[in-house]
């Protein structure tokens, strides 16, 4: 039986957060609030607990999971290599609605699905997920929808979509963007927008002293 817990109330939010970091070590599934949009989230580390959070949505392993981090310093240990490109995106919008997609450590032990040897990565501005990720580590985390269906801004309609496929739903009350992180892919020559989102195609374009037409499209 799924619990949902209200974030907003300090005894109610602790209770919630014991009770999300159990379930997670366990191998469970916890809904969490992001500043974008609900989460699904699973240890990034069980690739069980990754496999179950992909059928909650019914999708499968060519839509690998992104993957949530609680500190800049954190993307160190994840990535081969840190371009300066993503350093100077990370200062500027992180924590924040932008998700960079860059180059795995290979020594990783993580399944995320078919990611040809990247990971997207977000530090998400939300005072809950925060906390729960700086206690556990990187979260596995996709959008708490069943895949086809909208994404959830709030708890209950996570909740209704998910059902008891999580065990835990912490509420963080609406997402205060209602939409998607910005993705900026960093694996190949030149920075590119493959979705914008919550951060504006000219916002990254000033911070990387780029133009914002062509890093939709990628183009020298």
């Amino acid at each position: 039986m799924s619990t949902v817990y209200d974030c907003n109330q300090p005894d109610s939010r602790s209770v919630g957060l014991n009770a999300a970091r159990g379930s997670l070590k366990a191998g469970r599934l916890v809904v969490v609030p992001t500043d974008t949009l609900y989460g699904l989230a699973a240890d990034a580390f069980d690739s069980s607990a990754v496999s179950a959070l992909l059928r909650a949505k019914g999708r499968g392993r060519d839509m690998p999971v992104p993957v949530l981090v609680g500190s800049w310093t954190t993307i160190d240990g994840l990535v081969t290599t840190v371009r300066p490109e993503a350093r100077e995106l990370i200062r500027a919008f992180w924590p924040g609605g932008l998700s960079l997609v860059v180059h795995a450590a290979p020594s990783l032990a993580w399944d995320l699905g078919d990611t040809r040897g990247t990971v997207m990565l977000r530090m998400p501005l939300h005072p809950v997920i925060l906390e729960l990720l700086r206690e556990v580590g990187p979260l596995a985390v996709s959008s708490a929808n069943v895949s086809g269906q909208p994404p959830a801004t709030t708890v209950t309609e996570a909740r209704e979509q998910l059902g008891e496929s999580a065990s835990v739903y912490l509420d963080g009350g609406p997402a205060e963007h209602g939409v998607a992180s910005t993705i900026v892919d960093l694996t190949g020559n030149r920075p590119r927008i493959i979705r914008e989102g919550a951060v504006s195609a000219e916002a990254i374009a000033e911070v990387l002293g780029d133009d914002a037409e062509r890093l939709r499209t990628g183009g020298e």
